[in-house]
């Protein structure tokens, strides 16, 4: 009966152990993926935010969809980029579509 008892014991102590372990395994799993996916990507969206709040008027952009223009006015949400050397090719657009920016020269 006394063995019984024992090999019961040593049973559960191990399956606690292998738990545990198991946990460990999924802490480090979770682990990896914030370091390697979701910082990364909150560190993008910084910059990105960053970028987006210190666009000035006469800066040069270039848009999400490959056109490079000038910014003239900027609003709360929306920025008017011209287009080319055509001063009638000004198009209304939401900040977000701007990908790169190139400040205006201060000479």
């Amino acid at each position: 009966m006394n063995g019984i008892l024992l090999t019961e014991q040593a049973a559960a102590q191990g399956g606690g152990a292998s738990l545990l372990l198991m946990v460990a395994w999924i802490a480090i799993i979770i682990g990896f993926m914030y370091f390697f996916m979701i910082r990364p990507q909150k560190k993008e969206q910084k910059k990105l935010q960053e970028m987006i709040s210190s666009m000035e008027v006469g800066d040069y952009v270039l848009t999400t969809s490959g056109f490079y223009g000038s910014i003239i006015d900027i609003t709360d949400d929306t920025v008017i980029v011209e287009f080319g050397n055509n001063k009638n090719c000004r198009i209304p657009m939401q900040k977000n579509s701007i990908s790169q920016i190139e400040k205006a020269s201060k000479e």
